[in-house]
Parts: structure tokens; sequence; C-alpha cells
């Protein structure tokens, strides 16, 4: 994968490098400040727009849920097994998966698909935890 050159208006420049020290837990946390700041969300608005027409279908059958919140339950016995699979499905640090783990119950993941989901819940499973979809 060749990674794309992207050019940085001068105005933005010092925001962009501090958010490229930024790990993935402090990028998190910065989501959803902006979040709450300003009254948006970084969901995908197609998630919203099937909400809308899940709601304007209310009369009939409930559709199946197609997307997911990955939640650690119990981290098991065999706690570095299920760090390291945290560490595979999230890319995050040795630290924060730890952190993660130490936590549970702890979402892993959210909005995730259903295979994705249950391809995430089967390694953590396989690893020694106890793992609800929500």
């Amino acid at each position: 994968m060749t990674e794309e050159i992207i050019e940085v208006p001068a105005k933005f420049k010092d925001l962009v490098e501090t958010i490229e020290k930024m790990n993935l837990v402090e990028l998190s946390e910065l989501v959803k400040v902006l979040e709450k700041k300003f009254g948006v969300s970084s969901q995908a608005p197609v998630a919203v727009a099937a909400g809308a027409v899940a709601a304007a279908d209310a009369g009939e059958e409930k559709e199946e849920q197609t997307t997911f919140n990955v939640e650690i339950t119990d981290s098991g016995s065999n706690k570095i097994s299920v760090i390291k699979a945290i560490r595979e499905i999230t890319s995050l640090g040795l630290k924060e998966a730890k952190d993660m783990v130490d936590a549970a119950p702890k979402v892993v993941k959210e909005g995730v698909g259903k295979e994705e989901a249950a391809t995430m819940k089967k390694k953590l499973e396989e690893a020694g935890a106890k793992v609800t979809l929500k």
C-alpha cells in the first residue's frame, strides 16, 4: 500500500502535527470532545439514514440489527492472550490494550458489521475472554 501525500494548508500545519503525535486513545478522546462541543457525530451518515428509515417503517417487522458494539465482559484467566487479541483487532498499543482488558466490561469496538463483529468475538473468545455483541 502506498501512502498518499496530502498537502496541508499552512493554517492547519501545527494542528495536523499535534494530531499526528497522538495515540489512539487520545484521538478517541479528542473526537468525543469535538462531538460534544459542536453537537456532531463521527458516525457514518449511512447509519443515521438507516435509523431514520427504520423509524419511518415502525409499523413493519423490526429490521435485523446490522451494526454491533463488541464488548469484552470478562478477560478470563489468560489475560496475555486476550491482550494480544485486542491489539490485533484494534491496533492499540500494549498499554492501551492492557488497560482495556483490565477495565472489563469495556467496549472494544463500536459500530462494526455483523461479520466483523462475529470474527472479533470468535478471536476474543478463543483467547479466553467473554464477549457480548450489543
